[in-house]
């Protein structure tokens, strides 16, 4: 059960906070369907940013003697960046979305198409080759938190909740909820997220009460950019080993099923994202599922094609999406380019 939990939840916190970037854009009246692209160029700098510093001696040397807060701090840095640059490569959808009026659902799609492009011709380019990885060693051996950081043997036992929340896991990952959580507040607590949703809902309204509609979308876009980056860059570190190979599973159209599924609120969210990551925990790892501990790998004793647990996260996607997206109701101006002359 600690397996199935941890791993739920390295899927589940990259889908929650790229599908809170969907939510910010949208509660401003910006379509951002250009999460996927903006999480594979975030994945792609933070790869970047890690490699680089990794030729730096105060980094190895803390490797060498495992000196868990400065590898921390390097990759705390490391998601700082690629928010940063998330949020600079969002400013091509806000320019053309905002300034340009131009229709967001292709803007969106554009990068979506760049991206990957543009990253597999960097990899080519600095590695020679199709991935971009660590110069040195692995995710694990640099990043990842174990029993041994505390000082703790390893063949001690910590009780389940330990196990499960103290044991292999990646700061990165309580640190995303942190922000979920920080944001989601600010977004439903806050004069700026009252602005912000005001400006998706009736921004002419908005505007006659002295809000700059303008400036609340490129906020609203680029902290969306911010979100998804750095959700690129935690996926790539705690599921794809640290590596950019201009693809992210998928994973940023599954964060607007979830913002969708969610109906753009961010404790429904939460929940669609735990069992979206879920699926895809089994879908990828079902043949090391021991749900009851008892030593027996039930999924894998089915017999079932590995094929189809591969594609139980989308059919479930289809499946939830055809029930819910009725139901659901989006931002009023989402998807409209303000004129200040309508009303």
């Amino acid at each position: 059960m600690t397996f199935l939990i941890q791993q739920t939840m390295l899927y589940a916190v990259p889908l929650m906070i790229v599908a809170l970037a969907g939510v910010f854009a949208e509660r401003s009246g910006i379509i951002n369907l250009a999460l996927e692209g903006i999480m594979i160029f975030g994945a792609f700098i933070g790869v970047l940013f890690v490699r680089g510093m990794q030729s730096f001696d105060v980094f190895t040397e803390a490797a060498r003697q495992g000196s868990w807060l400065t590898l921390q701090g390097l990759e705390l840095l490391a998601m700082l960046v690629s928010a940063i640059m998330g949020a600079v490569f969002s400013l091509l959808l806000s320019f053309a979305s905002i300034n340009l009026r131009a229709d967001q659902t292709i803007g969106g799609t554009a990068l979506n198409l760049m991206a990957p492009a543009l990253v597999l011709f960097l990899v080519r380019i600095l590695a020679n080759q199709n991935t971009l990885m660590m110069s040195t060693g692995d995710a694990a051996s640099w990043f990842m938190i174990k029993k041994s950081t505390f000082g703790i043997d390893r063949k001690t036992d910590i009780g389940f909740l330990g196990e499960t929340f103290l044991n292999k896991v990646y700061l990165a990952t309580y640190i995303c909820i942190l922000i979920f959580i920080i944001l989601s507040v600010i977004l439903y607590k806050t004069r700026f997220g009252l602005r912000l949703r005001a400006c998706g809902e009736n921004p002419q309204a908005a505007d006659s009460l002295g809000i700059n509609v303008y400036k609340m979308r490129y906020a609203g876009t680029t902290i969306s950019g911010a979100l998804a980056g750095m959700g690129g860059f935690v996926y790539s570190l705690t599921t794809a080993n640290c590596t950019a190979n201009g693809d992210v599973a998928g994973f940023g159209f599954l964060a607007l099923a979830v913002m969708i599924f969610g109906n753009w609120k961010p404790g429904n969210i939460a929940a669609a994202s735990l069992l979206f990551g879920l699926f895809k925990c089994v879908a990828a790892a079902y043949s090391s599922i021991d749900i009851n501990g008892d030593g027996v790998y039930l999924l894998a004793e089915l017999g079932i094609s590995s094929h189809l647990y591969r594609m139980l996260p989308y059919l479930v996607t289809l499946a939830v999406l055809a029930f819910t997206s009725k139901k659901s109701r989006a931002p009023k101006a989402e998807g409209i380019p303000y004129d200040k002359g309508s009303r």
